[in-house]
């Protein structure tokens, strides 16, 4: 692609947003996503759908200001109450976050899809993207783990109410603090964990940043029941898909749960962020991070590149 001067994050390094810079003191964060819907109830799922999409923007250390809603929707053999309850999920999110939605596009289709195109703005000096990590940090991930196989569950009706509580209280966990804590503690490293699961964020992250990072398997938070389920081998498609997207550049230790080896490739949706930051701060951050992130655990490190970008114990 040409080459552009004033585009300060691009598709190079696969980060969460793009950033394009408006002036020295002024860029502006943006990004898209949509899915399918993972949750019975059209309001939660337009909830965790506005929260999904402005997450992105959060884990750039960003402020989401305008949105634009884009949705696949059938004109027949639906009530369009559904879309009505997914648009107003979406909105009040989007209304108690701050951020105006300002238009959006709707497709005739019978896959149900819908999310937000969204717009922040950021200090360029304030940038945090998966290629700031540096060797001798470590690293943060302010959420549990498990929602793709939770909402497996769901489908399949195999999943407790406890469950599928814990799993939607993590989804619609906003990022907002976690991105004013990033900018508190001048954090220059981090992605939030969705769609390419813990283990491909980090690969991600590693790779972008030129280090490896060491996973701590027995330190990464789960949401209760969704080992359970991953056992029972409720996997959503996006399990082997990842996988594939990372695996040869992974070591795993020989003596890891193959069940908890799948949490790890388990697709997130609103998932946390993970953030790399030195280690006199870690501990400092991890409190801030507390009073809203309960199960924000430190997880791994940042060492010097080796053999592989990613090495789970």
């Amino acid at each position: 692609m040409p080459e552009n001067p004033r585009v300060l994050v691009g598709i190079e390094t696969a980060d969460d947003a793009g950033v394009y810079l408006i002036n020295d003191r002024l860029a502006l964060v943006q990004t898209l996503d949509f899915f399918t819907p993972i949750v019975d109830d059209p309001y939660i799922y337009g909830r965790i759908a506005a929260l999904n999409s402005i997450n992105d923007v959060w884990a750039m250390g960003g402020t989401p200001i305008t949105a634009l809603a884009i949705t696949c929707f059938p004109k027949k053999g639906l009530d369009f109450s559904i879309l009505a309850e997914m648009m107003r999920g979406g909105l009040d999110v989007l209304t108690e976050n701050g951020v105006a939605l300002i238009g959006g596009h709707s497709v005739d289709d019978n896959q149900i899809m819908f999310g937000y195109a969204v717009t922040g703005t950021i200090d360029p000096e304030k940038i945090a993207t998966n290629r700031g990590a540096r060797a001798g940090e470590v690293l943060i991930l302010t959420k549990p783990i498990g929602t793709g196989v939770i909402s497996t569950g769901i489908k399949f009706e195999k999943a407790q109410a406890q469950t599928v509580e814990a799993s939607l209280n993590t989804m619609l966990l906003a990022g907002r603090d976690a991105a004013e804590a990033m900018r508190e503690f001048d954090v220059r490293a981090a992605t939030d964990v969705t769609g390419f699961a813990l283990l491909g964020h980090a690969w991600e992250m590693a790779r972008a940043s030129n280090v490896t990072i060491e996973i701590d398997s027995a330190k990464v938070p789960q949401i209760p029941g969704a080992l359970e389920l991953a056992a029972q081998g409720l996997l959503t498609s996006g399990d082997k898909t990842n996988r594939l997207y990372v695996s040869d550049d992974i070591e795993i230790g020989g003596e890891m749960d193959e069940n908890l080896l799948r949490l790890f490739y388990d697709p997130q949706t609103a998932g946390g962020m993970l953030i790399s930051i030195s280690r006199e701060r870690a501990n400092d951050l991890l409190a801030r991070l507390h009073n809203t992130y309960p199960q924000a655990s430190v997880i791994g490190r940042v060492t010097v590149r080796g053999s592989h970008s990613i090495v789970v114990r």
